[in-house]
Order: structure tokens, then sequence, then C-alpha cells
């Protein structure tokens, strides 16, 4: 009996353990650090800069030629404002954690290069507030 609890308790703890690799390796992958996406961002045309925090942050504050599309309403304003499902999407929000959402749930929609920028807070260059 004590043999089948630690057989258990072994497979339980691998299959956790591979679980984990396998979601924090596709995360990884869909991670663009500032620098990066700066660069694509100044050097390719076509890429879009979606924010999904809300309208009175995006006001205060934002990343140029960025779009905002909220987080809450994401899932139904996605295929109005990104008819284009193949296109390139840099994601950010404030921390990451809304971002990091927002890739999700785009990628289940059926768009499929999407990239999560992380939060504002670590972008280093300009940005800018209002509107535009």
């Amino acid at each position: 009996m004590n043999q089948t609890i630690s057989i258990t308790i072994m497979v339980v703890g691998i299959l956790l353990i591979w679980t984990y690799l396998k979601s924090s390796g596709t995360a990884s992958k869909l991670r663009i650090d500032p620098t990066e996406a700066k660069k694509r961002l100044d050097m390719e045309k076509g890429i879009t800069l979606l924010d999904v925090r809300t309208r009175e942050e995006y006001l205060e504050n934002h990343i140029p030629k960025s779009i905002l599309i909220p987080l809450n309403v994401l899932a139904i304003e996605a295929s109005k404002k990104l008819p284009d499902k193949q296109v390139t999407i840099f994601v950010y929000c404030r921390s990451g954690n809304r971002s990091s959402a927002a890739v999700k749930r785009l990628l289940k929609q059926g768009y499929t290069s999407v990239f999560d920028l992380g939060g504002i807070i670590r972008w280093p260059y300009k940005t800018v507030s209002g509107k535009k």
C-alpha cells in the first residue's frame, strides 16, 4: 500500500512538472522584450501595437501608434478592430497581467502572430498622453 501511494505521488509530481514546463515554454515563446519590440516596430511595417488597459489608463499615457481594446471587451471587439488574424500583434498593459491574458484570448480566437510585450511600466521609450 505504501508503495502504491509513493508511485501515485511520483506520477502526479511528474505530471505537474511536465505541465508547468510545457506551459512556461509556450509562454516564453510568446513574449517580446521592449528592446526587440522597438527595433521591430521601427523596421517592420504592419505590426499592430495593442493596449488592453482601460480608456482612462490609455488617455493618461500610451505607446505612440498603439490602438486601444480594453481586455474586458477584447473577445467582442478583436474581430472588428483586428480583422486580419495573420497580422503581427504586440500586446501590452500596465504590468503584464492583462497582456498575458489577452495573448491567450487572441490565440484562442485564431490569431497566429501574437506577442506579449508586458507592461508599459517596463517600456523605456517615448510615450504620449491623450487620444494620439
